[in-house]
């Protein structure tokens, strides 16, 4: 049998699928079985922040996986504490975190330090959560109830937990806040649903009526985080400081992992929450390394010279292709471009696939970007050629 018949008898069928076969990449590039190379606008949706085939990232991977993977979280992780300590000065901010397996965990207990907060601050639980329509906060049952697009929300899969509610815009949220709530949650930039940046004013506003009446400020920065804005987090580009943030996909350059960052150190007792893979040995010292690789790129000024050069090759394009588009929109490395048809979207994705261009699509209308952080400018030169090309045949 063929690798796409294997796939349809042997895994669940949860994705569109292209049946490539990926056989090994470097930094940008990923080759398939046959040789052919194509130019990755998508790191993995977001989380090959330092590229395929990073040899320093493969050398601590290899170097510890020689040594420990996992032990548990019964005993003291090294790497996770380092890590830990590290995020906390990269974020600049005071902050304990709980170490999970993805961004939708990380969600997760996010969620579950709300309640809790909720339960110990007021004297009448507190326990709703208020997200925006558009937003995307994971898959589980309790995260697709939190996530404010309809679609998710289908009959196949409720009863869903009570106590979200969505509101369209920031200002919305002012109005309907009761004295039922005890967070609101939101993504500075709606990855999934359009690429769309919250303006940074009504951002700083919205936190500081938050913080005057006691209720919880959560960002979701699953997309945003690690250096995908340009900044190690998108809380520091918009000058805040929430007292929860989640982050995974970039995180560990492909090693799954997902963390909760909170203010209140003291929220959870032991027992309260847990992970038995969440920031053991493996996926802690490889996020480690890539936060090394991206603070060196930051720091020497790379990350910002290559944010300005792709988002340059992209206006081109914008440009050229006004009978196309409506506008640009979004922050550092997380980038789209609204069209002004959203019927044509699937099939600009699709044509990019033969030309073997990998981008993604965000929302009902916006072809997105989320390219590694290190893309060189060839591969950008390369991939944003192959893109001309489809574009001028649509």
């Amino acid at each position: 049998m063929n690798l796409e018949d294997l796939d349809k008898k042997y895994i669940l069928n949860t994705y569109a699928k292209k049946y490539v076969n990926f056989t090994k990449g470097n930094n940008a590039t990923l080759f398939d079985d046959k040789n052919n190379n194509f130019i990755d606008f998508t790191a993995g949706i977001g989380v090959v922040s330092v590229g395929h085939g990073n040899e320093t990232l493969s050398k601590s991977i290899y170097e510890q996986a020689s040594n420990l993977i996992h032990t548990s979280n019964l005993y003291s992780i090294e790497p996770q504490i380092k890590l830990a300590q590290k995020i906390s000065h990269l974020a600049k901010m005071d902050m304990a975190m709980f170490f999970a397996n993805s961004g939708a965990e990380a969600n997760e207990g996010a969620i579950k330090i709300a309640r809790k907060y909720g339960q110990k601050n007021f004297e009448n639980k507190r326990y709703k959560i208020i997200t925006l329509k558009n937003s995307f906060h994971g898959r589980t049952i309790t995260t697709v109830k939190a996530t404010g697009q309809d679609k998710f929300h289908t009959k196949n899969f409720s009863p869903y937990p009570a106590g979200f509610s969505y509101d369209n815009t920031i200002d919305d949220i002012y109005t309907s806040i009761d004295n039922e709530t005890v967070a609101v949650m939101i993504e500075l930039v709606q990855g999934e649903g359009g690429v769309l940046p919250f303006a940074k004013k009504d951002i700083q506003e919205l936190e500081i009526f938050l913080q005057k009446n006691k209720i919880l400020f959560m960002v979701d920065e699953v997309q945003t985080g690690i250096y995908r804005t340009g900044e190690f987090l998108a809380s520091n580009l918009y000058d805040i400081k929430p007292d929860i943030i989640t982050i995974a996909k970039g995180l560990a350059g492909g090693v799954p992992i997902g963390a909760v960052l909170c203010k209140h150190k003291n929220i959870f007792e032991a027992g309260d929450h847990g992970s038995t893979f969440g920031g053991n040995y493996l996926s802690t010292q490889a996020s480690s390394t890539v936060l090394d690789i991206l603070v060196k790129l930051k720091k020497d000024g790379t990350l910002d010279e290559t944010i300005v050069y792709f988002t340059k090759k992209l206006n081109e394009i914008y440009i050229k292709y006004q009978n196309l588009f409506l506008d640009e929109v979004g922050l550092g490395l997380m980038l789209g471009l609204r069209l002004k048809d959203s019927n044509i979207l699937s099939k600009i994705v699709a044509l990019c696939f033969e030309k073997k261009l990998l981008v993604l699509r965000a929302g009902e209308n916006t072809l997105r970007f989320l390219p590694p952080l290190t893309i060189t400018n060839d591969e950008i030169d390369e991939g944003f050629k192959r893109l001309d090309d489809v574009l001028a045949n649509i």
